[in-house]
């Protein structure tokens, strides 16, 4: 029976799908789907380097980035790259390589790479402590470089003025400690696009956000207070589907993601669809997390979501054994 090593921490919540709890989940889904799997929670390197020195497994699914005890924000690594460590010791894992995983927390090399493969996102200013200000066109839209699941993103993160612009700014490298990505700002609908598999087993399932217009601010954007509490609601696509599958596909190839990544993206005030986000390590929170929900939405069962639930983590897994020759 092959067995998935899963990789969590202090900082899977902020990192990647979910805290201890979400992981046991994952867990139980793949012991259902037939297959083995055992939980490694690590506090540090030492701690990682044991269980994957030590522990029998035929591939690993790390919801980490890097170790960290950070539990609220995620920012970039100084130290080792779980990935680069895998691919150093060529240890089989679900998810995209190091290079991917480093671009996509590096929201600003998200941004170069689709905008060089001519992949639509939006205008985009990396300013670091001590840089000019960029010249916009206001409305514009500022938050951190590094961050995931709306951190840092409030009302104020859109700003309509040179002075508003430099407070935000200054906002988030006080706050995050990193530079803030300064955008266009995309007034229009949300969509999101989940990429699950490779191969004969790779599938786009597309998805409108939607969230109570009550519950938004002065403008209609993804505060972190709105992530992973149940408020936003995945809905089906209609006019957009082709588009937004288009735009995601691109979008992975340009990236080269692999397993399970998930691509947001919004109108511009033009009408045109553009990525705002590159998500490595979606959430998996049953029924919450964005995946679970659209998976249930394209494949539902009698049985109800929680066996949805289990037939993506299912999906997943396999994909990825698949791809390292193991099945």
């Amino acid at each position: 029976m092959k067995k998935v090593l899963l990789i969590t921490g202090p900082a899977g919540d902020a990192q990647g799908w979910g805290d201890l709890s979400v992981t046991e989940n994952v867990c139980q889904a793949i012991k259902e789907s037939g297959y083995d799997a055992q939980i490694a929670f690590v506090n540090t390197m030492e701690e990682f380097n044991d269980a994957i020195e030590n522990l029998s497994y035929d591939i690993v699914w790390s919801c980490l980035y890097y170790i960290s005890d950070k539990s609220e924000t995620i920012g970039m690594s100084n130290g080792e790259w779980l990935a680069d460590i895998f691919d150093e010791k060529k240890i089989p894992y679900i998810g995209p390589d190091a290079k991917c995983m480093k671009a996509l927390i590096h929201k600003t090399a998200t941004h170069d790479i689709l905008d060089t493969k001519g992949v639509a996102v939006p205008y985009h200013f990396q300013i670091a402590s001590g840089d000019d200000l960029p010249d916009v066109a206001f409305p514009a839209f500022v938050k951190p470089s590094y961050e995931s699941r709306s951190v840092g993103i409030n009302d104020d993160s859109v700003v309509n003025t040179t002075e508003e612009l430099a407070r935000q700014i200054q906002y988030i490298h006080n706050t995050f400690d990193q530079p803030a990505l300064v955008e266009e700002y995309l007034p229009g609908q949300e969509y999101t696009v989940l990429m699950l598999g490779n191969g004969e087993h790779q599938e786009y399932i597309p998805g409108r956000v939607e969230v109570d217009p009550e519950l938004f601010g002065k403008y209609p954007i993804l505060k972190s207070t709105m992530r992973g509490v149940g408020v936003t609601k995945i809905k089906p696509t209609t006019k957009m589907t082709q588009q937004a599958n288009d735009l995601c596909r691109q979008a992975m190839e340009a990236l080269n993601c692999l397993d399970h990544v998930r691509a947001d993206m919004r109108l511009d005030a033009f009408g045109n669809l553009k990525i705002i986000e590159v998500n490595g390590i979606p959430g998996l929170k049953p029924l919450k997390s964005w995946s679970p929900q659209m998976f249930t939405m394209q494949h539902p069962s009698e049985q109800g979501p929680m066996e949805d639930y289990r037939k993506l983590i299912n999906h997943i897994v396999t994909s990825a054994m698949a791809r390292s020759g193991l099945i």
